[in-house]
C-alpha cells in the first residue's frame, strides 16, 4: 500500500450530506475483477445525464455540466469535502477504489460511515472528521481564491494560508497510512511465528499436512 505522509493540493467540495456507497460507485460496476478503472465512474448518476454500465467508454457519455467534477477549478482536486455522515450504505470497498483511481487521497467530513471509515485505512485514503465548527471554516475557505492545502499527516495538520485546522486520529490507524501498512503486510510480519506454528502442528498433527 502506497505510503502517506504529507500531500498538498487543492480542495474539492461536495455540498450534500449522507452521500452513500451506491452514490459513490453504482452496483452496476461491483463486477470488475480489478480495482482500476472505478473512478471514471465515481457518483456516476449524477456525474452523467445518461446511465452507465460496466464496459461502456464514458469520454463518449453526456455529461453533467452542474456537476462539481466538471468545475474546472476543481481539476486536479486530491482532497474532497463532503457533508456529514459520508460513506453511509452498503459495504463495497469499490467506493473507496473509485474514490482514489479518480484522484482523491483525501476525504474530509464531519463524521462517516464506520464500514467505510474502516476500508478507507485498508486502501491508504486518509478519512479526516472535523467538528461542525471547523467544517464550516474549510468550505467557506474553499471559495476563496487560494484554495491550496497542505496536509500533514504526521502533525495532524490541515494549512492553507492563515487557517490551520489540527484533526484528530487514532495513532494506530495514523502508522498504518504513514508506514503504508495494509492487511496482508500485517500478516507477513508474523510469518516466522505462522512458520513456527505450523512446524509444530506438522509434528503432532503428521496426517493434516501432505509431505
Amino acid at each position: 500500500m502506497k505510503k502517506f505522509k504529507e500531500i498538498k493540493s487543492i480542495a474539492a467540495y461536495i455540498d450534500r450530506k449522507n452521500i452513500d456507497t451506491d452514490a459513490i460507485i453504482p452496483k452496476q460496476y461491483l463486477k470488475a475483477v480489478t480495482r482500476e478503472g472505478f473512478g471514471e465512474a465515481l457518483f456516476d448518476d449524477w456525474r452523467y445525464l445518461e446511465p452507465g454500465n460496466l464496459g461502456d467508454n464514458h469520454a463518449l457519455r453526456k455529461k453533467n455540466p452542474e456537476f462539481f467534477l466538471h468545475d474546472p477549478k476543481n481539476e486536479g482536486a486530491q482532497i474532497l469535502i463532503a457533508g456529514d455522515n459520508f460513506g453511509c450504505g452498503s459495504s463495497r470497498e469499490h467506493a473507496v477504489w473509485a474514490l482514489m483511481d479518480y484522484g482523491f487521497n483525501v476525504v474530509i467530513s464531519s463524521s462517516f460511515a464506520d464500514i467505510f471509515y474502516n476500508n478507507c485505512f485498508k486502501n491508504g485514503l486518509l478519512p479526516i472528521v472535523l467538528n461542525d465548527s471547523n467544517m464550516d471554516k474549510l468550505i467557506s475557505n474553499v471559495n476563496k481564491k487560494n484554495n491550496i492545502y497542505m496536509i500533514s499527516l504526521e502533525n495532524q495538520l490541515i494549512k492553507c494560508d492563515d487557517l490551520e485546522i489540527k484533526f484528530k486520529i487514532d495513532n494506530r490507524r495514523k502508522e498504518v497510512l504513514i508506514k503504508g501498512i495494509d492487511d496482508i503486510s500485517e500478516t507477513l510480519k508474523l510469518s516466522d511465528k505462522i512458520k513456527e506454528y505450523e512446524n509444530i502442528k506438522a509434528v503432532k498433527t503428521p496426517w493434516m499436512f501432505n509431505g
